[in-house]
């Protein structure tokens, strides 16, 4: 598994030029929890956000991720409005409370997982109770559940969830 945060502030390439025409700023997902693209960090104050649709990208190596060239990037504002960034806006996952059907929390979103090959399904949550929780017990890991809802506070999971919790080392560099 990897974390999804790995691909925030990675350069994005063109293949055809070798120009590099931004960086990872956020990730967008679906209400299925799959990634539908990257969003590209702006240089001018001014500029509206683009993104690049997931099924675009040739490759999400571990330094670089790579198009074919730029007429694949988009306004974001054509994305379709059902989905959420990772870390950044009013739709963001990153700091939202995951709470069981019975009302249990059982930590906030620090980060979500990939599988190994860079696939877009999300199969879990790293999640925190706090700074000084997580130096003193570390943070947990959630595997995706079968059904998990993005609310607008919080996401909710069966209760069963939380029997699935594992501990998850972190290093103290991060």
């Amino acid at each position: 598994m990897r974390k999804a945060h790995d691909l925030i502030g990675l350069p994005v390439l063109t293949v055809e030029s070798g120009k590099q025409i931004g960086q990872v700023k956020d990730l967008l997902l679906d209400p299925t929890w799959n990634i539908r693209g990257i969003v590209l960090e702006t240089k001018h104050w001014f500029s509206s956000l683009r993104y690049i649709p997931w099924e675009d990208l040739i490759a999400a190596g571990e330094d670089a991720i790579t198009i074919p060239n730029d007429s694949v990037i988009q306004e974001l504002e054509q994305a379709d409005g059902h989905q959420y960034a990772l870390l950044e806006g009013s739709r963001k996952i990153k700091g939202l409370p995951i709470v069981t059907v019975g009302g249990q929390q059982l930590g906030m979103v620090e980060d979500v997982y990939l599988n190994l090959e860079w696939g877009t399904q999300i199969v879990g949550y790293e999640l925190s109770e706090g700074f000084i929780s997580d130096l003193k017990e570390g943070r947990r890991w959630l595997p995706m559940p079968e059904s998990a809802t993005k609310g607008e506070d919080a996401i909710i999971v069966p209760v069963h969830c939380t029997q699935e919790l594992e501990e998850l080392f972190v290093s103290k560099e991060e």
